[in-house]
């Protein structure tokens, strides 16, 4: 009887320590691609001004930006200010893409008062503003 108990204890061991190195690799190569599919992400919006859609099945997928291509406050400041003028002048040649910035607003306006998530309005906005953005450089 004993040598039945010292053999589960010893298979135990064993497959605690496969579990361990399962759980392990599995968490790396997670890692890793989740880093391949950040970079790419950020190429494809450097190459093309677009963000990647991620497939349906995955909800989010945010990446933080190089420490790199950090500005300063100051720089941030100078390029925002230079960015509204262009973005008007786009927007009133393209009445559509201001009234859906504007609709996309309201929407956000609303949830923040009702204490909803924000995060889908203000991407949305986002995009919208770049689609003025892009429209601005065309023009």
């Amino acid at each position: 009887m004993e040598n039945a108990i010292s053999e589960y204890q010893k298979w135990k061991q064993q497959g605690e320590t496969l579990r361990t190195q399962a759980k392990q690799a599995m968490e790396n190569r997670f890692r890793e691609l989740l880093t391949e599919a950040a970079r790419i992400s950020q190429e494809y919006h450097a190459d093309f001004g677009v963000a990647l859609k991620p497939p349906p099945q995955v909800t989010a997928f945010r990446f933080k930006a190089l420490a790199g291509k950090a500005k300063t406050g100051v720089a941030k400041t100078e390029k925002a200010g230079s960015k509204t003028a262009p973005k008007a002048e786009a927007a009133a040649k393209n009445p559509a893409l201001e009234k859906r910035l504007a609709q996309a607003k309201a929407k956000l306006d609303a949830a923040k008062t009702a204490g909803k998530p924000t995060r889908n309005l203000e991407d949305k906005i986002y995009e919208i503003e770049d689609e003025i953005r892009l429209a601005s450089q065309t023009a």
